[in-house]
């Protein structure tokens, strides 16, 4: 089940085949697998490398066990390269704005075991910034760094660079298999320092408790049209969240509901009620998410930028309803429509704000997707994705133009095993 990552014990984890193939090419190809094991060749060469010097090395003891004289043991460990690359062609209205290739997503991982009490995960992407932030003093390139404390069998603790336990199936997921995300998802900052506990109350049930930062820099990294008169800034801009999961019917359905509360400026605050329903049994995987948010200072920044000359908007709302249906046709076809409608408004006036709904926007997507190999976490799709933005009059009087936009894409996803 190559798109069906979703667990409850860790987030956005991949539970894939950890063996590179080696192909001795012993029997004729068509024309297909030819071209196809050609693009494999050439991305798993650096795999393949690194194997050689892990062999090179074996029998050596490592620094954690040398330290404990043999005590403690590397359970496991394993680092994955992964890769979505696509060629688009982007439309405006009706005209063609222009062609690209694009990676989307680079990404390198690293994560394992010592012992049976200590986890830990790493991971870089190599499409953000990597100049670090002065709150957390990591760049936002970093999107993984922490340790797992297994206190007990069904207690363990997180501690540093995390996933930030909002529920919802689309959020949660490994986003190297999101082709496209909704906008209420692609705003949100899915990674901060802090800690969490986990606590697995029975097989199908647990619950999160999490404190991390609210955001990674200062308020004017965060809202780069500076914070509205009569703001101050917050002395612990900490976010608090809980987390609950759980599984019914067999495991085949599975919910994700979340809460959490963020200090934004001194009495100022941003709340969110986050939740996803998954359905998965056979080839049919379906979802609802419900994604709403209420800010004390407009931290998405999509009301704030409405306006002929953006600045900073207090008291918004924000609210999406995301739905998708996958269904694996064959062993190597699967196919996905999805679609998001989403709303920004202001609860409160302020300002040039008045309140009232702003925007409203639908996110339609279709895909195909071709899997040629089995033992690989290897596809190749097409998507052909609309946007389409309705403008109410609160927006319209303050200057706002956002037309609608298409893109048909041509693209790979390739998840490597290095070891």
């Amino acid at each position: 089940m190559v798109r069906r990552v979703f667990s409850l014990i860790q987030p956005h984890s991949n539970r894939y085949p950890k063996t590179i193939c080696t192909f001795v090419v012993c029997y004729q190809l068509n024309l297909r697998k030819h071209f196809l094991l050609f693009l494999l060749c050439l991305a798993t060469n650096a795999s393949l490398t690194a194997q050689e010097t892990l062999r090179e090395n074996n029998g050596e003891p490592t620094l954690v066990e040398r330290l404990s004289n043999g005590e403690i043991k590397i359970n496991s460990a394993e680092m994955n390269f992964q890769l979505f690359t696509s060629a688009n062609a982007e439309f405006v209205g009706n005209e063609l704005d222009g062609m690209n290739f694009k990676l989307n997503r680079v990404r390198l991982e690293i994560k394992g075991d010592v012992g049976k009490w200590l986890g830990y995960h790493y991971r870089q992407s190599f499409n953000k910034y990597s100049d670090p932030y002065s709150l957390d003093n990591l760049s936002s390139s970093l999107e993984l760094a922490y340790v797992n404390l297994k206190a007990r069998h069904n207690l363990n603790f997180t501690i540093g660079k995390q996933f930030v336990n909002f529920g919802g199936y689309e959020y949660y997921v490994n986003s190297i298999r999101v082709r496209e995300f909704s906008e209420f998802n692609n705003l949100l900052n899915a990674y901060q320092a802090g800690i969490s506990g986990n606590w697995q109350v029975n097989p199908d049930h647990e619950l999160c408790f999490q404190i991390v930062n609210n955001r990674n820099g200062n308020d004017e990294d965060i809202y780069p049209t500076g914070l509205p008169e009569g703001t101050a800034k917050a002395k612990i801009p900490f976010m608090y969240t809980v987390n609950w999961n759980s599984y019914y019917l067999d495991k085949t359905l599975q919910l994700r509901y979340a809460t959490a509360v963020g200090q934004q400026t001194r009495k100022r605050y941003s709340y969110y009620f986050t939740c996803g329903n998954t359905y998965e049994k056979g080839p049919l995987l379906t979802y609802l998410d419900v994604m709403y948010t209420r800010q004390g200072i407009d931290q998405h920044g999509v009301v704030s930028r409405l306006p002929g000359t953006p600045h900073t908007a207090m008291n918004t709302e924000y609210l999406s309803i995301i739905g998708d249906v996958d269904y694996r046709v064959h062993p190597q076809w699967n196919v996905y429509v999805k679609g998001a409608y989403e709303t920004a408004r202001v609860y409160k006036s302020n300002g040039d704000f008045r309140k009232g709904m702003y925007r409203r926007s639908w996110n339609a997507q279709s895909s195909v997707e071709f899997f040629p190999f089995k033992q690989l976490d290897l596809f190749v799709f097409v998507l052909y994705t609309y946007r389409g933005v309705i403008l109410e009059k609160a927006a319209t009087r303050m200057g706002a133009i956002e037309p609608d936009t298409h893109r048909i894409s041509l693209g790979l996803v390739y998840s490597i095993p290095v070891f």
